[in-house]
């Protein structure tokens, strides 16, 4: 299985891709949360991209997609222009989160799309990393920990193009090397990082794969630009959460207006009263003067 994902992920990095491609099969676990890359063609960098649940094409239903919001605040669908990626994150993930398809519409023909598996355990994942987002820095290397519990060749892709499934070797251009001490873990060591490195990756054991998103800046707290627009839900599950934050607001912004009238209020009260006060004092000292006058 290992070898026969290898030379499809060779044979669209040399053809070109010219639909999707993305993972296979993941282990994750129930509760959690997973996030799925979904690379597509460059002649489908302006279409609608949208996450389809069921395991049948014709009868899956949409989860979410990059023109509008999902009510259930589970999903959230992020596009990537620059690396052609869709990315969508799951989260609180159940046993009927099993059967995805990432799919890119055409604007007036069969949308096109493809299919992943989620294996969904409520234990520890039969492959999972530490975490899928990890920086590193031009020239430097980092290393990633494949945690398995299943057996099989092991090795690291980059999604879309080229594998090492060997002991050593290199992707595009950039020095891979595997290392499996533990009969349970293997470690993955990318050297001589460039930005080009940038991009979503694979660990790879058995029929399974978990991705992996590389960040490579120029130096530390360099921010990278990316044109990628997401839609997220996590923030705000449904209207009525939008409704109160803007009641909120208005709540706010009525409190200052009145505790600012009342201030002025109470100036005008005070400047009031000291007037009428300096008007009865000169009032009363004019008759004083009056009064021994006579």
């Amino acid at each position: 299985m290992a070898v026969h994902l290898s030379f499809l992920l060779i044979l669209t990095g040399l053809t070109g891709i010219h639909s999707i491609t993305t993972v296979n099969k993941v282990s994750v676990k129930a509760g959690g949360s997973i996030t799925i890359p979904c690379l597509y063609g460059s002649r489908y960098m302006n279409n609608t991209k949208y996450l389809c649940k069921g395991y049948h094409w014709r009868s899956c239903s949409y989860a979410v997609k990059t023109n509008q919001r999902d009510s259930s605040g589970r999903f959230l669908i992020c596009d990537d222009k620059n690396q052609r990626i869709f990315t969508v994150t799951i989260k609180d993930l159940t046993d009927e989160d099993d059967h995805y398809w990432c799919v890119v519409e055409t604007n007036g023909g069969p949308d096109t799309g493809v299919y992943f598996h989620l294996s969904v355990t409520r234990g520890t994942p039969s492959l999972y990393v530490d975490r899928q987002e990890i920086t590193g820095f031009n020239g430097g290397s980092i290393n990633i920990s494949c945690y398995s519990r299943i057996s099989g060749e092991t090795g690291w892709c980059r999604l879309g193009r080229s594998c090492v499934n060997g002991s050593s070797g290199s992707i595009d251009g950039t020095s891979v090397t595997i290392s499996a001490r533990d009969p349970n873990v293997f470690t993955v060591t990318m050297s001589g990082l460039t930005t080009e490195s940038s991009g979503w990756y694979l660990c790879h054991k058995g029929d399974l794969q978990m991705p992996v998103h590389v960040t490579v800046t120029g130096e530390p707290n360099t921010n990278t630009h990316r044109t990628t627009q997401c839609l997220s839900v996590f923030a705000s599950k449904d209207p009525t959460t939008v409704q109160q934050h803007s009641l909120s607001i208005h709540l706010k912004s009525f409190i200052i207006r009145l505790s600012l009238l009342t201030f002025i209020a109470i100036v005008a009260v005070f400047v009031r009263f000291m007037f009428q006060r300096y008007k009865r004092t000169k009032a009363e000292s004019s008759t004083a003067v009056a009064d021994e006058d006579s």
